[in-house]
């Protein structure tokens, strides 16, 4: 079965910075005498107007290499070979992970009068589509995403509680996003994700 597609670059969004540059090459052009001033303020009217990295692709398409225009940046892929599952347990003690690691596409913990702190802002992931299963007993635990991660909550609190990121730091998430999914159980504990840049 075939990943989801990745989003097409030349269709995303230029900014004002990038309709500078082009601007920036279109006026030096025309100071090598590679292009008349008609000519010149006809591509800058284009350049000015151009809403993609695709519109902006014929306005510097018949000039030197220096002159095409700028590229989308690419986020690497968060997603590479790794392990399937992992069982983790926290009696009277914890769990930890932080850093650059790699979550499995199924990871479970249980804590009993104990806990676990899972960073996944610098790790790498298993699979576009992991999960997470919390279960605790008086214990809990602490999930930090990245800005770059979509989060589906599907825990249960019996005297106790799951909770999702709040919107203090803002999602930027994609097709390409990986998703985490939290589920388990919480009994006189909790399971809280947050979100950090």
């Amino acid at each position: 079965m075939e990943g989801p597609l990745e989003p097409d670059p030349a269709r995303m969004r230029i900014s004002d910075a990038d309709r500078h540059r082009v601007a920036e090459i279109l006026r030096e052009a025309a100071g090598e005498g590679r292009l008349e001033l008609t000519e010149l303020d006809e591509r800058l009217e284009a350049t000015y107007a151009a809403r993609t990295y695709a519109d902006l692709v014929p306005i510097t398409h018949d000039l030197p290499v220096q002159g095409s225009p700028p590229q989308p940046a690419r986020r690497p892929s968060p997603v590479v070979p790794g392990p399937v599952g992992e069982r983790h347990v926290a009696i009277l003690g914890g769990f930890d992970r932080k850093g650059a690691w790699i979550v499995p596409q199924h990871l479970s913990i249980f804590a009993m009068m104990g806990g676990a702190d899972l960073d996944l802002r610098e790790a790498k992931f298993a699979a576009q589509e992991v999960t997470i299963t919390v279960n605790c007993f008086m214990g809990g635990a602490q999930i930090t995403v990245g800005p770059h991660v979509n989060v589906v909550m599907e825990g249960t609190g019996i005297m106790g509680g799951y909770s999702g990121p709040g919107r203090r730091t803002p999602a930027e998430v994609d097709d390409s996003s990986p998703t985490v999914r939290v589920r388990g159980v919480a009994v006189w504990g909790g399971v809280s994700v947050e979100r950090k840049a």
